[in-house]
């Protein structure tokens, strides 16, 4: 295979991976807008979503569109469960606490799967065949198309819902500044609960759409997790085009970097980037640079 073979083969395959993580991110990104928090359980979200729908149509012999779905709103009911247990009945509004909450809500989710589908990876087939497709010399996966266009439609949806519907709106009028809406008569926990409903239904389609590819196991969403974090570190924390421009950038240095140098490299190179970034423009791409003296 020539240099600029190799080169479009990895731009795809890094695409492909790329969106993944820009889905992990947006949700990332409508936490924190909601709730000033970092939520390190989004990671078992996308877990969360491959391992229903492992059940729902492998188990339970579901069609694969209700499978999906029936997926998809089991995960959201487990982040709405987060929101309206652990983190609205704390007895702290810290927002470390608050972190912390999260990070023992990803440790317990992570052990209540270990015992419900066990240690070994699992997967799923791909929804439409295995046969690559050959495009300019590159071969893609069936499955890399629905990736793309999974991802292509929920950021058209996302986009048409903050835009012109009128929670969709509150939503960013709580981003924007949390106690104005509430003065201006918005429920801001209301924006709270569907805030960690779409987070966390963003993550089990991730995890969902990705594992016909990969596998999933128990353990998989922590590394997933850091990698959406990053790639929304990246495109700048809370900004939704920063969020799927830095999973893209991400998932592209990722796949480029593990075949030009080896794959040993393939999860060094998130985090080696979430480094750079915070050191030389923490704001990220699309973040609002902010100077504070110490």
């Amino acid at each position: 295979m020539t240099t600029p073979a190799q080169l479009w083969q990895f731009l795809l395959s890094g695409l492909t991976t790329g969106s993944i993580y820009a889905l992990i991110a947006i949700g990332f990104s409508v936490i924190h807008n909601a709730t000033g928090i970092v939520n390190f359980a989004q990671g078992e979200f996308v877990m969360l979503g491959a391992m229903t729908m492992i059940t729902f149509s492998r188990d339970l012999g579901l069609p694969m569109p209700a499978a999906f779905a029936a997926s998809v709103l089991a995960v959201a009911a487990i982040g709405i469960g987060l929101e309206r247990g652990p983190l609205r009945n704390a007895r702290s509004r810290v927002v470390l606490i608050l972190v912390m909450i999260t990070v023992g809500a990803s440790i317990f989710i992570r052990g209540v799967s270990m015992i419900i589908w066990g240690k070994m990876p699992l997967s799923l087939p791909p929804f439409s065949g295995d046969t690559p497709i050959s495009f300019l010399s590159a071969a893609v996966m069936p499955q890399s198309l629905w990736i793309f266009g999974i991802t292509l439609c929920a950021v058209i949806i996302l986009h048409y819902f903050f835009k012109h519907t009128m929670l969709g709106k509150a939503m960013r009028a709580v981003a924007a500044n949390r106690r104005a809406a509430r003065l201006s008569g918005i429920s801001v926990d209301r924006i709270v609960f569907f805030s960690f409903a779409l987070s966390s239904a963003l993550g089990g389609m991730a995890g969902i759409i990705i594992t016909p590819i990969t596998t999933m196991s128990y353990d998989a969403g922590v590394m997933l997790g850091l990698k959406g974090f990053s790639a929304a570190v990246l495109g700048g924390y809370g900004s939704m085009a920063g969020a799927i421009i830095g999973g893209l950038t991400l998932g592209v240095l990722e796949t480029a970097g593990a075949g030009l140098l080896s794959s040993h490299y393939k999860d060094a190179i998130a985090f080696l980037v979430l480094l750079f970034v915070l050191f030389f423009r923490p704001a990220g791409f699309f973040g609002m640079t902010k100077v504070q003296r110490l």
